[in-house]
């Protein structure tokens, strides 16, 4: 009897030790939340289950989900990226322009565009990184710089799908196995630069540098390299990123993908990666992408005013910076109180 009480307290323990983890995790937080919310709009609006609206919205958090990951590697640092909006923006219209010339065929434009990102990308670690300026004043700065050349490139104009190689944007509806195009290549590049977090001597660095610079660099660290590295990476996938989003509209402007920075950040903190560093997931951060773009389709089917996104991207990182804040507030207290014993 007393062992068959034993072996129970010690699977209820276990099981509440693995209940706690995934309380812990931001990633099943997340999933939780989608699966709620899903469960409450479909009540009120029967077709957002519908398999063309999921396409449509998962093809859309696929993108800004590219992004985010370049951002989330930024945020690890210790740093943001402020200017990756009109890097979407600006390899946008470039890869059109470059098109609508017929100077390169698709496929070389395409790898145009995404270099285009990492020279961007690199501008700006070399300016946080040899400089020592912030990262928050270089990539505002950039910010604009970048969309001004935008602005000086389109001249006033605009690219139309018309002037586009025929077929252009059958990519943003293509399938695989009914998954579209678009989100197995978010889940590739999730996939690929998680591995690289995980198990590669890099992603340990980048963790470093987040944590404890100072600490990093005493144990051999190169700090700057590792932060220049997470702007030209971070650079580069939001020339992905600007790829796709050309192919998926079709029609750009020269002010395309205004605003979507604050999506992104957003995405990266409610998914869990630390605006202090050091911490989260790439995956998080792509099912932060996931989260917001289900909530901004949600507000379309309820026919809720879309200008409430930016007030809830604004209360999703309010929400998400104070409940890190607390939650280091109140490991540090642990660690004092264990150091006290």
């Amino acid at each position: 009897m007393a062992g068959e009480l034993a072996a129970t307290g010690s699977s209820f323990a276990r099981a509440r030790a693995a209940f706690d983890v995934a309380a812990r995790s931001r990633e099943v937080t997340l999933a939780a939340v989608m699966v709620v919310l899903g469960a409450f709009v479909t009540i009120r609006a029967p077709q957002f289950l519908s398999l063309d609206n999921l396409d449509q919205v998962a093809t859309l958090a696929a993108i800004v989900a590219i992004a985010a990951v370049g951002e989330a590697l930024v945020i690890m640092t210790r740093n943001v990226d402020l200017s990756v909006e009109s890097v979407i923006g600006l390899v946008a219209f470039i890869v059109g322009d470059v098109l609508r010339q017929q100077a390169l065929p698709v496929p070389a434009a395409w790898v145009f565009g995404i270099g285009l990102g990492l020279v961007l990308g690199c501008v700006n670690g070399a300016i946080v990184t040899v400089f020592r300026v912030p990262s928050i004043v270089v990539t505002l700065g950039t910010l604009s710089l970048y969309r001004g050349l935008d602005f000086f490139v389109a001249g006033g104009k605009q690219i139309n799908l018309a002037d586009l190689p025929a077929g252009y944007s059958d990519a943003a509806t293509q399938t695989v196995l009914g998954i579209p195009f678009f989100v197995l290549l978010a889940v590739a590049i999730v996939a690929v630069v998680a591995i690289v977090l995980r198990f590669a001597p890099f992603g340990r660095q980048i963790y470093a540098v987040g944590s404890n610079p100072e600490a990093a660099a005493i144990i051999g660290v190169r700090s700057r390299l590792v932060v220049f590295v997470a702007f030209a990476a971070s650079g580069l996938l939001a020339g992905v990123a600007g790829v796709l989003w050309g192919v998926y509209f079709g029609t750009i402007y020269a002010t395309s993908a205004s605003g979507l920075v604050l999506q992104i950040v957003a995405a990266v903190v409610v998914g869990g990666v630390s605006i202090a560093g050091g911490t989260g997931t790439v995956v998080g951060a792509a099912l932060g992408a996931l989260f917001l773009a289900l909530i901004s389709n949600a507000l379309l089917l309820l026919l809720l005013p879309q200008e409430l996104l930016q007030a809830i991207y604004g209360a999703v990182i309010l929400v998400a910076v104070t409940a890190d804040a607390l939650v280091q507030r109140r490991s540090a207290h642990r660690l004092v109180r264990g150091f006290a014993r």
